[in-house]
């Protein structure tokens, strides 16, 4: 997948599906501030970013290799044929249409999250010999409803919602097209990504961003479920790492059982995110979110109370953050130039 000339560091094409989303600019930010190199020692020479609105890339003169953004719809096959003729030696497939957004239009969850995977597999499958690295974004809702505590590595998967059972599919899809050689993929289970930086999305879980960015940021918000209600949740930092990481892990070691992987989380009630908040930004901004639970979310939210042993992920090198407190204040660095805005606003306001 690699190739190396004059004893300089192996080279490699990368591609980022779902570019123009929060996790794809998060990842491409991690790759440009690396200098495009690799956790394997691979460098990146060209860098492909690729969504449904076309995505606006790095741009400088100390950027050390060529970014090209392209637009493509994962449910038409011919874009996924366009796409693939660069022929990535890693991908990483984030494009996706959220849980929330999934179980309520259930035709476009399984034409972009089903058909669309399937069709950028069927779109490598038809190149020969090439076998790229497939970094497959799924998803802990592939489990639900009664599951043991912690959930072990060799569980079954069990979705209760469309979203889970769409991205449990993708799972098999994965691990077979690498069964025949026509990828070499991974599948990384993604707990909730929290604190998630911009406006809210459709996913179910997205409130468990809202409840402390907004408020961060001086804005009401409202917090639908109940304190008692458990998560498991990862920062945006740790979640490119673990993608990055994805990309390294030697092929014998996926080869070795199934080559989906649940990523270690930390599990934390709401009520303890909002002390979390407290503690680290003050009660000024905790009295802005106001309690009011939405019946269809915390029905949703209840069946994915889980808590992961994810045994083979940290043997692999994959470790969760350390407390919810440190990832508050992760995103207060990160995106609010480390100050917190405890000026009250509407929601209109911000």
């Amino acid at each position: 997948m690699s190739s190396e000339t004059n004893g300089s560091p192996p080279s490699c094409k990368v591609m980022v599906t779902g570019a123009a989303g929060f996790m794809g600019k998060k990842l491409v930010a991690k790759i440009v501030t690396d200098g495009g190199k690799l956790k394997d020692g691979r460098t990146a020479t060209e860098l492909i970013l690729m969504d449904v609105v076309k995505p606006s890339g790095p741009e400088g003169d100390s950027i050390p290799f060529t970014v090209k953004a392209v637009e493509g719809d994962l449910s038409v096959a011919e874009d996924m044929t366009s796409l693939m003729s660069v022929k990535p030696d890693v991908i990483f497939h984030l494009a996706a249409i959220v849980s929330g957004d999934a179980e309520k239009n259930f035709e476009k969850g399984y034409s972009i999250n089903m058909d669309g995977t399937r069709n950028l597999l069927e779109a490598i499958r038809s190149i020969d010999g090439y076998t790229p690295r497939i970094v497959f974004a799924s998803s802990a809702a592939v489990f639900g409803g009664s599951v043991p505590d912690p959930i072990p590595d060799t569980h079954h998967l069990t979705p209760r919602t469309s979203y889970g059972t769409q991205k449990a599919i993708c799972e098999l899809l994965v691990d077979d097209y690498s069964r025949k050689g026509y990828v070499d993929g991974i599948s990384i289970r993604f707990p909730t990504i929290s604190v998630r930086p911009g406006k809210p999305n459709k996913a179910a879980s997205s409130f468990i961003s809202g409840i402390i960015r907004e408020p961060l940021a001086g804005v009401e918000t409202i917090c639908p479920v109940g304190r008692h209600i458990k998560h498991p949740v990862a920062s945006p930092r740790r979640a490119v790492e673990y993608l990055l990481t994805a990309a390294s892990i030697p092929t014998e070691e996926l080869t070795k059982g199934s080559r989906s992987f649940t990523m270690p989380a930390i599990r934390v009630s709401v009520g303890e995110m909002l002390d979390a908040m407290e503690k680290v930004a003050g009660k000024e901004v905790l009295d802005l979110v106001k309690m009011e639970t939405d019946e269809f979310l915390e029905g949703i939210i209840g069946n994915w109370q889980f808590n992961f042993e994810s045994k083979r992920a940290k043997e692999l090198g994959f470790q969760p953050d350390k407390c919810f407190e440190d990832i508050v204040q992760a995103h207060i660095d990160d995106e609010l130039g480390g100050a917190v805005h405890k000026a009250k606003k509407t929601k209109e306001d911000a």
